[in-house]
């Protein structure tokens, strides 16, 4: 194709592709910090007052399905967002906390990689549709997935700073 006639759509695209590799490296990513360790470390609170590294894996797991649900009700009608505004008093994420690390982590893995699959196949224009948020004026599917993938990276780095405490990373 010569330079000058060049395809942005298609570059705009590559985006939405990068975005959910990024999605699903940060997934490897959590299930390598969490390896190697037994549900006592998991729950340890290793930073007094802060979440511990299974309750911040309970934590994405619950944004997993959070987020699962408002993407398939933008891509069906159209909605407004409802902020998940108080994690800690979830009584979903709560009953998610009385069960193992594991089983969690496994869910959110699956969750993810279907989560993956359906927005591998969207097309250009259903990346772009919009719903309406109280905090943010341009939301479409787009924002929403990059918006998740930073959340989760902020989490992922308290991830890590909880599993130092514990030894060598795992590779």
């Amino acid at each position: 194709m010569p330079a000058h006639h060049h395809d942005h759509s298609a570059d705009k695209h590559a985006v939405h592709l990068a975005l959910v590799q990024r999605l699903r490296a940060q997934a490897a990513e959590v299930r390598r910090l969490a390896a190697g360790l037994d549900e006592s470390a998991l729950a340890t609170r290793t930073v007094p007052g802060k979440w511990s590294m299974k309750e911040l894996i309970c934590h994405l797991r619950r944004m997993e399905s959070i987020f699962g649900e408002r993407f398939n009700r933008m891509l069906t009608e159209e909605t407004t967002i409802v902020p998940y505004d108080n994690p800690d008093g979830d009584d979903v994420f709560l009953a998610l906390i009385n069960r193992s690390t594991a089983e969690v982590l496994s869910e959110y893995l699956a969750e993810r990689e279907a989560l993956c699959t359906k927005l591998d196949g969207l097309t250009p224009g259903e990346w772009h549709r919009k719903a309406t948020h109280p905090q943010f004026q341009h939301f479409d599917i787009h924002f929403q997935v990059e918006y998740m993938a930073h959340h989760e990276a902020h989490h992922i780095y308290q991830l890590f700073q909880r599993r130092v405490p514990f030894g060598k990373l795992p590779h």
